[in-house]
């Protein structure tokens, strides 16, 4: 049984949250702080996270970077404020997803499933030989779900990982936004907003020297992304 753990100042969010994912036959923890969900995510094994950002004592935004430094579970922030500034900040310090209140408990559900999905993938060992793909000094080990450049090892959050991979298996091929969504997202790209685009940023400054001169992770304008082939 996976565990989560909800993180809202509002009790009556946290009750919805765990009466649905608790249907869903997950285990449900619950903070009511920033500060009290890392006390948890100290003691228990967790494999997603849903916090909110405006909480007293530390807010989702500063737990979310202090989570970042260790570990590398989904993490869905939660928030009032629908402004792009936020979602994009959100990402941007290391969430994998971003709902806006209110929002459809059965949408909650389908992305806490489709982030576990893909956290559980990132930590299956896969039995393939050939499951090293090499573009220059940028190295994927699909076996070992580690990434390195020049040698050394570079850390990306589940999400991050599989866009690169995604695009490293498939050097030189440009894909727009909407492909790369709905290859990695698995479900149609609808009104697809900064999502994708911050997401490759993010990657860029972890694996390029110069994120602004980028040698592996490139735009081509107009189009999409790509993964240079060398």
């Amino acid at each position: 049984m996976e565990t989560i753990l909800v993180c809202d100042d509002d009790k009556e969010i946290v009750e919805a949250i765990d009466i649905y994912l608790t249907q869903e036959n997950y285990r449900v923890l619950k903070a009511y702080d920033g500060i009290e969900a890392l006390e948890i995510l100290r003691k228990e094994e967790v494999q997603l996270l849903i916090i909110d950002i405006m909480m007293p004592k530390l807010d989702g935004i500063r737990a979310t970077l202090k989570i970042r430094e260790e570990s590398s579970i989904p993490i869905i922030i939660l928030s009032a404020k629908s402004e792009d500034a936020d979602k994009i900040l959100g990402l941007n310090i290391g969430a994998d997803d971003y709902m806006t209140k209110p929002f459809s408990p059965l949408e909650l559900v389908a992305r806490v499933k489709s982030q576990l999905r893909r956290y559980t993938k990132l930590g299956t060992i896969v039995e393939n030989k050939d499951s090293v793909y090499r573009t220059g000094g940028l190295m994927i080990d699909d076996e070992k779900k580690e990434v390195t450049v020049e040698g050394e090892v570079i850390r990306l959050t589940p999400m991050e990982y599989n866009i690169l991979l995604f695009l490293v298996k498939n050097a030189g091929k440009v894909y727009s936004i909407e492909q790369i969504y709905e290859n990695i997202w698995n479900e149609e790209a609808i009104g697809v907003d900064n999502t994708v685009a911050v997401h490759i940023r993010h990657i860029r400054e972890k694996i390029e020297i110069n994120p602004k001169d980028p040698q592996y992770l490139k735009v081509v304008w107009g189009i999409g992304y790509k993964v240079e082939k060398f």
